[in-house]
């Protein structure tokens, strides 16, 4: 059943439009699954056999944007500040010849026909407000009591359609805590040509969303089974069956998957967890001294670079990259009460503080994942204090936090921009990290012929 209480009522003022001038109008697609499910719904989707042009006509120019009129979407805004309203004319679609897109969309369909091409029954099910009726041609409802994801009709024509589909099948099960019909899952391997002809995008997108699920593990585990991990992040696969040290419960892949369940719901940091010990298949050394054990020499910087890769393959921005490469580059820090302040500012320097959280989230999920029972803070609890503390000393922790800056250098030195101001800043900041009351503007200046010529 649908609480109709749910639906907003400048979502419900749409439909109420599109009735009273003539139309038929009807809540579809994952808006409708998760009022089923007791989901939060995010955006709400119409369907209607009004055409393009007649959708444009019963709204208006001021509040309808014509942002898909070739596939019949026309984006209605309603309510105050202004909600999206994806409304689209029913229609069918010719044979899909790209793997992505229908070579013909046709309107004028029924709503049965428009239902039937939808990907999965979950995603067929139609709500007419007015009359509180749901529409479910497919079993979706069942699928949903069943906990199923499954293709509406043949999985492979599904699947050979559009090739994000078998991701997408993948990423919702996971988000919903559900399982793939065992049909729906058999077709992946044999569509994966489909998948290849994927942009990168909207793989990298289905891949962050499938990340913040409750239990992300599930879905990469459910990528490998069915070969989409291979097209995806195939790197990841030489870490099954690696095996490590007595301090670790798990082989790395095992590991891999525990440390993602464990972290924050962040994309990047869940993409950095998963991909954190990326580097330890190709630095396995074994111990001679420790049969059957192996160490990792700098496995971090070797994952670093790799999934700097990964991270230009996914088209990631450069801001996620940067952090991506950070966090897997900077996650082996091991700290002791030794360090002395200055250690402890270089620190925060190295890593930036504005990452230091996340490599602190990914820290603890690293070590509570080896799976032996340790205290997940032991090397953060006290190393957070100092950080806290150097930084209530409002102390400069980056070249930017000095009393002076490369036009201060030029003026002081008589020369023009080049690597020598950068070096000297580099430089000034090194005595600033061990002796944060040096950090005046004429302590500084007084410093710089000195360290220009060292």
């Amino acid at each position: 059943m649908i609480d109709s209480k749910q639906i907003p009522d400048d979502v419900l003022s749409v439909c109420r439009r599109l009735r009273q001038a003539g139309f038929e109008a009807y809540l579809v697609g994952g808006s409708v699954r998760d009022l089923l499910v007791g989901r939060s719904v995010g955006d709400f989707d119409v369907a209607t056999n009004a055409r393009p042009e007649e959708i444009l006509g019963v709204f208006g120019a001021r509040f309808s944007i014509p942002t898909g009129l070739q596939h019949g979407t026309v984006t209605v805004l309603v309510g105050e500040p202004p909600r999206q309203v994806e409304v689209t004319t029913f229609r069918g679609e010719g044979a899909y010849l790209d793997g992505r897109h229908p070579s013909v969309v046709t309107f004028g369909a029924t709503l049965a026909e428009d239902l039937s091409r939808r990907d999965f029954t979950m995603n067929a099910i139609a709500y007419e407000p007015k009359a509180g009726a749901i529409i479910d041609l497919h079993q979706g409802q069942q699928d949903i009591a069943r906990r199923l994801v499954r293709t509406v009709g043949d999985p492979m024509a599904r699947f050979s359609e559009d090739g994000l589909r078998p991701m997408r099948a993948v990423r919702q099960a996971t988000q919903l805590g559900f399982e793939v019909d065992a049909t729906t899952l058999a077709a992946i391997p044999a569509t994966l040509d489909a998948f290849r002809k994927v942009s990168a995008e909207r793989v990298r997108d289905e891949l962050l969303k499938l990340l913040l699920a409750p239990c992300p593990s599930h879905g990469i585990e459910l990528m490998r089974q069915t070969g989409l991990l291979g097209e995806v992040l195939p790197e990841l696969l030489a870490t099954l069956e690696c095996r490590q040290n007595r301090f670790h419960k798990h082989d790395v892949y095992q590991h891999s998957l525990a440390t993602l369940d464990a972290v924050p719901a962040e994309p990047i940091l869940r993409l950095a967890a998963l991909l954190h010990d990326l580097g330890k298949p190709r630095t396995q050394t074994a111990q001679p001294e420790a049969p059957g054990e192996f160490a990792f020499f700098k496995h971090e910087y070797v994952g670093a670079e790799m999934v700097e890769a990964i991270a230009g393959r996914l088209r990631l921005s450069r801001a996620e990259t940067e952090l991506l490469v950070a966090l897997v580059a900077h996650h082996m820090f091991f700290y002791t009460p030794d360090w002395t302040d200055g250690t402890v500012r270089r620190f925060v320097n190295r890593v930036q503080a504005e990452r230091i959280a996340s490599l602190f989230s990914l820290r603890e999920a690293d070590i509570a994942s080896r799976g032996r029972g340790e205290d997940p803070a032991c090397e953060t609890r006290e190393l957070r204090a100092r950080i806290a503390r150097v930084a209530a000393e409002d102390a400069a922790l980056r070249v930017k936090d000095l009393a002076v800056n490369g036009a201060d250098v030029m003026r002081v030195l008589g020369v023009g921009p080049g690597p020598q101001v950068g070096r000297v800043l580099n430089r000034l900041l090194e005595r600033v990290l061990d002796d944060p009351a040096l950090n005046q503007k004429d302590t500084l200046e007084r410093l710089i012929p000195e360290l220009a010529s060292g």
